[in-house]
């Protein structure tokens, strides 16, 4: 079977440093810190007491009230990025075949946001089980993609992916490979997370997963640095319209960029600490340079996972020193997460956002907070510290991984 090429035709971000691509992609080239104290719970007595929240957002401006309470808000985020893409891909609506448009989504948590309010109001009561009828629809992760295929009367492969942090990443990976093999024309993809909760936080700081650093929030997420302590969560989506390239030629759509190839692995080796020699992460990246048919000195910039953990980001850079060896110097490097904070399964959506837009502008964003570089990992690469620079990019890699072993990485080029 001859595989279809499938390209970029629309992007949609919703983000703790920008609610629209526009206002993303200056937050990002800029260098802006997302991160802030907490506002959607009194986080007083809990060790971590910062988040990358959303700012100057109202669901209600993007989707009616008495809709909006039937959505978790991680569903409401999705709503928000994929009305951007779809409207920025251009469609003539009545004369797409929405049977052909599909809808695959990444979230590591779906609606835990309802399910932490119902069952602290049902413990607040005498035992009856008072639950809202819409409790079940708006926890489950698959109302992301069921909603954007309602709105939009999509009715194509529609489902959820759910692998922790590379959720994302195996969505877009998934509606990819429905489009190459001519399954579909068109797949509105990318993922959402909404995971600034008591159960979120509080979890992931019994984990101590997440930085503590309460004095300078602004700085904590700082992939790379010697003092780094931990991730900073963060809320949002993005979205990506993928669309098989003689169906977006002939219909004039504008392009953004090519989706040449995606890569899995497993670690097989920890529920949560990454192999410690990197090797999932490697072989999610030469999984995905075989899947693209091009070489590693092909590759001019990396979107890492970089999250600002002890021991994740060496692990990776080793992986990239390994899979790309001396053209691993030549290459641009950085961690948007300085920025967004983790959107755990939304991260891989607004990350591949950044890739593109990075291709598009010529331009790589920048790893903020970054003071003293650890001496752990090799001084000589090039980690775009504090500042974003133009470079030529012809072809971006990004990568996912997740709690479980789970590696996802995918790969854009210019058109």
């Amino acid at each position: 079977m001859e595989l279809k090429r499938v390209v970029v035709t629309g992007l949609g971000a919703l983000t703790p440093i920008g609610n629209t691509v526009s206002e993303y992609w200056e937050g990002l080239s800029t260098g802006k810190s997302g991160c802030g104290p907490i506002t959607k719970f009194d986080a007083e007595k809990f060790r971590t007491r910062f988040a990358c929240e959303l700012k100057n957002f109202s669901v209600e401006e993007f989707i009616p009230r008495q809709e909006a309470r039937k959505m978790d808000p991680f569903t409401q985020y999705a709503i928000v990025a994929s009305d951007e893409a779809i409207k920025d891909a251009g469609f003539d609506m009545e004369a797409i075949n929405k049977n052909k448009v599909g809808v695959i989504w990444g979230s590591g948590i779906g609606g835990l946001k309802t399910f932490e309010d119902e069952m602290i109001y049902f413990g607040k009561g005498d035992g009856t089980p008072k639950i809202n009828p819409f409790f079940i629809p708006k926890m489950i992760a698959d109302s992301s993609s069921g909603q954007i295929s309602i709105r939009n009367g999509f009715r194509g492969p529609n489902y959820v992916t759910v692998s922790a942090c590379s959720s994302a990443n195996n969505a877009i990976i998934d509606a990819f490979n429905y489009i190459r093999t001519g399954r579909i024309n068109i797949c509105v993809t990318g993922g959402s997370e909404a995971p600034v909760t008591i159960a979120s936080v509080g979890g992931f700081t019994a984990m101590r997963a997440m930085s503590e650093r309460n004095d300078d929030p602004a700085t904590a997420s700082r992939p790379y640095d010697v003092n780094r302590d931990g991730f900073v969560v963060g809320e949002g989506a993005g979205a990506l319209i993928l669309e098989e390239y003689e169906h977006a030629k002939a219909r004039g759509a504008k392009i953004y960029a090519e989706l040449i190839g995606g890569g899995f692995s497993s670690d097989a080796y920890h529920i949560t600490a990454p192999h410690p020699e990197g090797y999932g992460a490697l072989l999610s990246m030469i999984d995905a340079l075989e899947d693209a048919q091009i070489k590693p000195e092909e590759v001019d910039y990396i979107n890492t996972h970089g999250t600002s953990t002890p021991i994740g980001d060496p692990q990776e850079l080793k992986a990239i020193l390994d899979c790309f060896g001396e053209h691993a110097y030549k290459m641009s490097i950085s961690s948007t997460k300085s920025m967004t904070g983790h959107l755990l399964g939304g991260a891989g959506a607004v990350e591949a956002v950044a890739s593109i837009l990075a291709i598009q502008h010529q331009f790589v964003p920048p790893t903020i907070n970054c003071k003293d570089l650890d001496p752990a990992i090799d001084q000589n690469l090039d980690l775009t510290l504090n500042q974003g620079k133009a470079r030529k990019i012809n072809v971006a890699l990004s990568n996912g991984f997740g709690f479980g072993g789970h590696n996802a990485t995918v790969i854009f080029r210019k058109v």
